[in-house]
């Protein structure tokens, strides 16, 4: 065992053991049992020098790690575009953390709902806009069914063409185009 860990086992141990083995009445035995309750509860324990030693417990270090997952969901929820290539329905892997963000929330929030709305670029005729933008958001749908969300808190509608990002006729705009959209 190293130093430092055997050193942190008696800062917690040491005093628990003297309070438990403390044989006096009256006062003292009321100043030892609270200093015991203060150090169980805040996790602070004074060593022989004065200084004051932070002994994080494994429910402290847990509750902090749940706390940081969830600011990292949050964080990555409020991406709710996926973009896709020319001509393509396949969800590229950059925005695979994203859709595990959403599909935590769905599986934590049973009665949540979100429409999946696919769209695309001016290019091809309306009709197959249409299809291309039903298996963007239909490919999305499957993606987050196959993470545990249940298939009744999704939809999907297709919006094709109709509803772009940017109506300019670049590259760039025509990429802005060819997305879904997660709404709740």
């Amino acid at each position: 065992m190293q130093p430092t860990q055997l050193l942190k086992y008696l800062v917690v141990a040491l005093p628990m053991l003297t309070a438990a083995c403390s044989t006096t009445t009256g006062e003292d035995d009321t100043a030892t049992s609270t200093n015991a309750k203060e150090t169980a509860t805040t996790g602070a324990v004074a060593g022989n020098d004065g200084d004051t030693v932070e002994v994080m417990t494994l429910a402290k270090k847990r509750q902090m790690q749940v706390e940081e997952e969830e600011r990292k969901q949050a964080t990555l929820r409020q991406t709710n575009m996926l973009f896709f290539d020319f001509d393509d329905s396949q969800i590229q892997g950059k925005y695979f953390e994203i859709l595990e963000a959403h599909a935590a929330y769905l599986r934590a929030n049973p009665t949540a709902k979100v429409v999946v709305e696919g769209h695309c670029d001016e290019r091809g005729t309306p009709e197959y806009n249409i299809a291309l933008g039903e298996r963007r958001a239909k490919s999305v749908a499957k993606y987050l069914q196959n993470l545990g969300v249940m298939s009744s808190q999704i939809s999907t509608v297709s919006y094709g063409e109709e509803k772009s990002l940017d109506k300019s006729r670049t590259e760039a705009a025509f990429a802005k185009n060819r997305r879904a959209v997660l709404v709740y």
